[in-house]
């Protein structure tokens, strides 16, 4: 059998699924390879496998490393604009065999991530443009205290 290109895998996804960029899956791609460095090997010393939470923070990671501020515009030009289109790349990937998955993984892995405001574009904001949390209320005074 041979082996599919890397060029025909992806004609075939996005044929099959045209709503992201080509640099999105190789950027995904990457990203894996960054977060398995970054998290700990199994006692083997293999590459342990990656759930979905621990790829989307490992992603945020990178993505702030790689593109800093620009991190949201650029995967919004990608057609990423949750953590859920994170989970869709992957098992586009799994689906022609570039990943592989465990009988636990599923999309729904991705749900629930992070906001991409919140990821992306807060830990660039000025201090003063940062959400200050609200002053606690203090109890209304009574009219007989008030002079």
């Amino acid at each position: 059998m041979q082996e599919v290109s890397f060029e025909e895998a992806l004609a075939k996804i996005q044929a099959k699924d045209p709503r992201y960029h080509r640099e999105a899956y190789l950027f995904v791609r990457d990203g894996l390879d960054y977060t398995q460095k970054t998290i700990s090997k199994d006692p083997r010393g293999r590459v342990r496998h990656v759930t979905g939470q621990e790829l989307i923070a490992g992603i945020r990671e990178y993505a702030l490393q790689q593109f800093g501020p620009m991190a949201k515009t650029v995967l919004e030009d990608w057609g990423v604009h949750r953590c859920e289109d994170f989970g869709e790349i992957v098992f586009n990937m799994i689906d022609v065999s570039w990943l592989a998955k465990t009988s636990k993984d599923s999309r729904a892995d991705f749900a629930n991530g992070y906001d991409f405001d919140e990821a992306f574009c807060k830990p660039f904001l000025p201090k003063s443009k940062q959400a200050i949390p609200a002053p606690e209320a203090k109890p209304a005074r009574s009219p007989e205290h008030m002079s």
